[in-house]
């Protein structure tokens, strides 16, 4: 169910690079529970618009609010903080890695005074983030061993793990197969029902028909 309030609100934002405005005063809207589609043709400023909103750019101008409070995003780690992830095209996971240890690369589980890893509770936290959405896989498999399409599932795993609000999916099946591509919707769709915000760019029209319920 769509939330009747805005979860994030992007306003008049600008952003200009040497020689070349890139976003002048872009607006935009996501609602929680709600894929929404982000269109435009190559160099519309679609990545630049969600690398300010993941913390990769800094914004010229214009405001950005979140659950309707107004919030400055000044780096990855404090997009990350307000529950913004992005899912880029060029996935982001250590193949030498297992899964349980990409999931909480950066964010490790760690105990007593020797700041020991809690391997059992990573694990654990990973079996059920992975059931969660409907994943039955060991948290033990190396990375290198998981298809294309099961290393994007990790990486929505990633995202779901530090409690994101929004996700940001760049061209998620570019690289993926008709099956694949069928389980990350129902993946997408059970996102949806708990209240998480989608932002879906893709320029398979077809797949925005069949998945996204509002477009910017």
């Amino acid at each position: 169910m769509i939330n009747k309030k805005p979860l994030l609100e992007m306003i008049n934002i600008s952003k200009s690079f040497p020689g070349v405005k890139a976003l002048d005063n872009v607006n935009m809207k996501a609602y929680g529970g709600e894929v929404l589609a982000l269109l435009g043709e190559n160099g519309a400023g679609k990545s630049t618009l969600m690398k300010i909103l993941s913390g990769v750019y800094k914004k010229d101008e214009g405001k950005i609010f979140i659950e309707g409070k107004e919030t400055n995003i000044n780096g990855i780690k404090e997009a990350e903080a307000l529950g913004i992830s992005i899912i880029h095209q060029e996935l982001s996971l250590l193949p030498n890695l297992k899964i349980y240890e990409n999931i909480f690369l950066g964010n490790e589980k760690r105990l007593g005074i020797f700041n020991k890893l809690d391997k059992k509770y990573m694990r654990e936290k990973s079996k059920e983030l992975l059931s969660k959405i409907g994943f039955t896989m060991d948290p033990d498999t190396m990375v290198k061993d998981l298809t294309v399409g099961e290393m994007q599932m990790i990486e929505i795993i990633k995202a779901v793990s530090k409690k994101s609000k929004v996700i940001i999916m760049d061209e998620p099946t570019t690289a993926l197969t008709d099956v694949e591509t069928k389980r990350l919707f129902e993946v997408i769709n059970k996102l949806k029902s708990q209240g998480i915000a989608i932002i879906y760019i893709s320029h398979r029209l077809d797949e925005l028909f069949e998945l996204c319920d509002n477009v910017t």
